[in-house]
């Protein structure tokens, strides 16, 4: 077991083997009993824990599980490529590595294509989604330009003269009160994913798309969006929540790409809102 750098995280951390590859694994929670399924955290393109690890940190009611995906954080590097299946499938071998049963699964940006893909394949363990700034995959209305140009750029994640100054361009919907503390927050928690691991999470989504499957989703679904989010525009969460059978839209106003960690006070009473409603009468059938 490997301590975090982060000395403000209280998750566990591990290096576990699942699937044929070696992830770097944390949990927050697991041995305590709670009222709720854990967590399962899908977290965006070259992201690592720390990067997330605030949204999992308030969340103290409920466990919480993610990990770095291969070439990103402390994970090693991919030795050859994947896509959403085989990472769906590793996904559900840390869940049996942990004891984990049932959970709600949540994603954020490529990982909400993750999220959703994990709920289509393995259906029988997801009891409810959160998509948040995510899209359908690559049938998509596309962003800003410029945001998209800069989000390309590795230079984001080791240069932070480069963050600096296209934050507000990349994620948009900062608090002018609060925003070197917001930008020097997120840099902070940072860590460069290796190129091959970069490009191999590119390559995972190359030619996906969730769109013609949507329909077939049953699971109660929440779609979070940032209505200034300039790298997925709104109108990709109002598809999804068109797409989803039992799918609600909640807009973060004045949200940027960051709405969960830059509006988390609103982000997480969303959060709560939905994932702690009693069970509806379509899930109950389901349980039964």
């Amino acid at each position: 077991m490997t301590a975090s750098k982060d000395e403000a995280m209280t998750a566990t951390i591990t290096m576990m083997e699942a699937g044929g590859r070696t992830l770097r694994v944390a949990h927050w929670r697991l041995d305590q009993k709670s009222d709720f399924p854990p967590i399962l955290f899908f977290n965006g393109i070259g992201a690592n824990i720390e990067a997330v690890a605030p949204l999992a940190e308030q969340l103290t009611e409920r466990a919480f599980v993610m990990f770095d995906m291969p070439g990103t954080g402390e994970s090693p590097d991919p030795t050859i490529p994947y896509n959403a299946f085989t990472m769906s499938w590793t996904a559900n071998l840390i869940l049996d590595q942990l004891g984990v049963g049932e959970v709600d699964v949540m994603g954020v940006s490529w990982g909400g294509a993750m999220a959703q893909h994990f709920a289509l394949q393995h259906p029988g363990r997801v009891r409810r989604l959160v998509l948040a700034a995510t899209t359908a995959g690559m049938l998509m209305v596309p962003g800003n330009p410029a945001a998209l140009t800069k989000m390309a750029n590795p230079r984001r994640y080791i240069d932070p003269k480069f963050m600096n100054e296209h934050f507000q361009t990349l994620y948009g919907g900062i608090d002018p009160d609060g925003a070197e503390h917001q930008k020097d927050s997120h840099i902070g928690r940072l860590k460069p994913p290796s190129p091959r691991g970069y490009f191999y999470q590119l390559l995972a989504m190359v030619g996906w798309t969730s769109l013609p499957a949507l329909p077939f989703l049953s699971k109660e679904t929440l779609v979070m969006m940032g209505d200034e989010d300039q790298i997925v525009p709104l109108i990709n969460g109002r598809i999804l929540a068109s797409a989803i059978p039992n799918a609600q839209l909640e807009v973060c106003r004045g949200g940027g790409h960051l709405f969960l960690l830059t509006h988390a006070d609103e982000s997480i009473a969303a959060l709560r809102g939905f994932l702690d409603a009693p069970e509806t009468d379509a899930e109950a059938r389901r349980a039964a």
